[in-house]
């Protein structure tokens, strides 16, 4: 078994696409797993096309191996492997799959001859994701599997000053916070970062960063707001402005299962360009990069003293609020570390809390 470490924009799923398309070419069996319904989606659609059998054949999902023969393929890809769970089980599994189910971990191990788990550990960010290095490694010592760890970059583009600021900053290293200025001095470092002082500078920054190129910008934030079904209006249906900052209101992008005209089916908020003017939460962000970065930090998250506060109270997160006490907090700043590292030429941020705000215009100075 081959785990495959990797911080985010590194190109573990390059890699992953690459091992795919390879091995399918000289003859063996072999599959793309995720557990992500976005980007699998995404993938299905880009790589393959949406209506072909061949996508839905090819990419698949963790919970899609109930029951399944031992070995029946040469090699499984486990692309976002922190998104494992403990179980495959959900309410809509089969008696007779429920009757099969194993830990979800061992159903991916025993269904390939060669598992491949390629995983960023600081991307947990839901209750019952158990995708770390050590899980995985215990499970394949468990099935007598000989593992094999891979650390390295295979960055395809992005920023390793940047990924290290942002473990800083957010106290997942233990390195303290550090100016942006002073990480990148006397080094040819081009990312930029920026904390501008209301959402409207932050959109306006993102809007003038393409004067008519190609590149892609996306605005995301944590799950401070509730998010509506969208409403019946006049011309149809629309989205609710939830997401309201003083008199700046934006909606967050599509609910998977409501669609409305003329908005991006949210697996494919961040690359339709009509993703522009909904705000992502991390549910559609996770998995996928863009250019130029916009995150808002909410009122769940802030900077007190020499150390951050996660504000069970300020989420709407309905999944992350049921976390436990020691869980909470890790999944917050998780939360945070995957909406700071989709961007791969800029990042810039706002904060709805003053103190925590103060603290941003510090370190991206």
């Amino acid at each position: 078994m081959v785990i495959i470490l990797g911080g985010p924009g590194s190109g573990k799923s390059v890699v992953a696409l690459s091992l795919l398309g390879n091995l399918s070419r000289s003859g063996r069996r072999v599959l793309h797993a995720t557990g992500s319904n976005s980007f699998t989606n995404t993938l299905r659609k880009i790589v393959v096309g949406s209506r072909s059998a061949r996508a839905q054949e090819v990419f698949k999902y963790f919970n899609s191996f109930i029951g399944e023969r031992k070995n029946a393929l040469d090699v499984l890809i486990c692309d976002e492997a922190h998104r494992i769970r403990e179980t495959s089980v959900n309410r809509f599994t089969r008696a007779d799959k429920r009757a099969a189910a194993k830990r979800q971990v061992e159903e991916l191990i025993d269904v390939a001859r060669v598992p491949v788990f390629l995983l960023d550990e600081h991307q947990v960010v839901r209750p019952g994701e158990m995708g770390t290095e050590a899980e995985i490694r215990s499970a394949a010592e468990a099935a007598r599997c000989q593992v094999r760890v891979v650390h390295g970059q295979f960055r395809c583009g992005g920023s390793e000053h940047y990924d290290q600021w942002v473990l800083r900053l957010l106290g997942l290293s233990s390195l303290p916070p550090v100016q942006w200025s002073t990480l990148i001095a006397d080094t040819d470092e081009t990312y930029r970062v920026a904390a501008l002082p209301s959402p409207e500078a932050l959109e306006s920054w993102l809007t003038m960063q393409n004067p008519g190129g190609g590149d892609t910008a996306r605005i995301a934030a944590g799950y401070c707001w509730p998010w509506s079904d969208p409403v019946r209006t006049v011309t149809g249906k629309a989205l609710v402005d939830d997401v309201a900052i003083g008199n700046w209101r934006r909606p967050w992008n599509a609910k998977p299962e409501k669609p409305v005209p003329d908005v991006p089916a949210s697996h494919f908020w961040a690359s339709d360009p009509r993703g522009f003017g909904q705000v992502g939460c991390i549910y559609t962000a996770q998995g996928f990069e863009y250019d130029w970065s916009g995150v808002i930090f909410g009122d769940d998250f802030v900077r007190r003293g020499d150390g951050w506060l996660a504000r069970r109270d300020r989420s709407h997160d309905g999944q992350v609020r049921r976390a436990s006490q020691e869980e909470f907090p890790a999944l917050v700043r998780n939360t945070y570390k995957v909406l700071l590292t989709r961007g791969m030429k800029a990042t810039a941020v706002h904060s709805t809390d003053p103190e925590t705000q103060r603290f941003l215009e510090r370190m991206c100075s």
